[in-house]
């Protein structure tokens, strides 16, 4: 199939983009380096330095023989994003094209109108694009479990079965987000909803958990094919973080009681998930929703199995616990159902002792690179 994927340079969108170039598909990927622009400004280094998409291109087909397309541009550009896809005719288009922070769109204003305008206007201009060219063409957008909040029911998966007042209906799921971010992605579900009722679209909106992970096999131990891995504030996933700390003998920061729990997964799910979703296409009219994750843990479960494992390799693993800088529940109910995708197939790599020490060697490797004061929070939701 022709895979366009939007936010190919990023963390998850260049793993995606050689996992599907490898599984023969044709693949383009679009990135205006945002990320890269923004760790610039805020200071930010990841710990591998990587290519930029010109150079990891060239390095996959001289390294795996195939081709992957790219063209660097802004999503919100609609002239330039509609050429695309004139020029590449996608059967299925990814969308990652986004400001992925929580903490960056809570920063102030500009970060927050940021935020909101290209996350929002670069669903909106995919809506269209597809529309104008292919109604066919199959969107799957990147959500975020986020996008619930924590409210003291069980999450079910994307919609809800009510009766009231001797009614019933099935409607989307409540959401209440924690987050600017998370509430533009919200936006981002009731956009593609609306023209799915509207237009007909395909849609499937894959509501994913923090994701952890430094390699998958494609990448091989090619630095020049690793993805873009930031274990700072602003854009490290909190797992990631720990494993970070621990290597650099950093006391693992657990905001507040440290009972907030989520759904996580590993980065190689990430790829399982999203192939399922590219087989499973939604039917005209339908915005199908997949809860992402594979296993919940809270906070202090993870900095205990870091502090575990990392023990027993010899680090001095110390946890501590700071003042929490967001707004949220820090003792809650939390029991979301995440049945669609495993249906479909999906082989969890569960978070295993000898996963965690693999993810502790690998960041061994790097740890003349760790910056410590990019860990310590600094931006208060308050």
């Amino acid at each position: 199939m022709r895979i366009l994927i939007l936010g190919g340079d990023g963390y998850l969108g260049w793993p995606t983009s050689m996992y599907l170039a490898g599984q023969g598909h044709q693949v383009m990927v679009v990135d205006n380096y945002l990320r890269r622009q923004i760790c610039l400004e805020q200071g930010l280094t990841p710990l591998i330095a990587v290519p930029d998409l010109h150079q990891r291109c060239q390095q996959w087909l001289k390294s795996h023989g195939s081709r992957i397309e790219f063209a660097v541009g802004d999503v919100t550009d609609y002239p330039f994003l509609l050429g695309i896809f004139q020029r590449f005719e996608p059967e299925v288009v990814i969308h990652y094209a986004e400001q992925p922070s929580a903490p960056y769109s809570m920063m102030g204003y500009r970060e927050a109108r940021l935020t909101v305008s290209n996350n929002l206007i670069s669903t909106l201009n995919v809506a269209y694009a597809v529309r104008e060219t292919n109604p066919a063409c199959h969107i799957i957008k990147l959500g975020t479990m986020g996008e619930y909040g924590t409210p003291n029911i069980d999450i079910e998966e994307g919609f809800i079965d009510l009766e009231h007042k001797g009614r019933s209906d099935r409607l989307l799921f409540p959401r209440q987000a924690g987050s600017l971010y998370h509430t533009t992605k919200i936006q981002d579900t009731d956009l593609l909803y609306f023209y799915v009722r509207v237009w007909g679209l395909r849609v499937t909106d894959l509501m994913q958990g923090p994701v952890y992970g430094l390699m998958t096999p494609e990448m091989g131990d090619d630095p020049k094919l690793f993805t873009f891995f930031n274990y700072d504030e602003q854009f490290g996933t909190v797992l990631n973080r720990f494993m970070v700390q621990a290597v650099a003998g950093i006391p693992l920061t657990v905001y507040g009681k440290g009972g907030q729990t989520r759904g996580y997964l590993n980065l190689m799910d990430v790829l399982q998930c999203v192939r399922l979703a590219v087989e499973k296409g939604a039917a005209p009219g339908e915005m199908q929703i997949f809860n992402q994750f594979t296993e919940t843990f809270s906070v202090n479960q993870l900095a205990e199995k870091v502090q575990r494992v990392g023990g027993a390799m010899g680090l001095d693993v110390q946890i501590k616990s700071l003042p929490n800088p967001r707004k949220e529940l820090e003792e809650h109910y939390y029991n979301p159902v995440h049945k669609a995708l495993t249906d479909l197939g999906l082989t969890p790599n569960l978070l295993t002792d000898e996963v965690i020490a693999g993810m502790l060697t690998q960041a061994q490797r790097y740890r003349d690179a760790i910056q410590p004061a990019f860990i310590q929070p600094k931006t208060q939701w308050k």
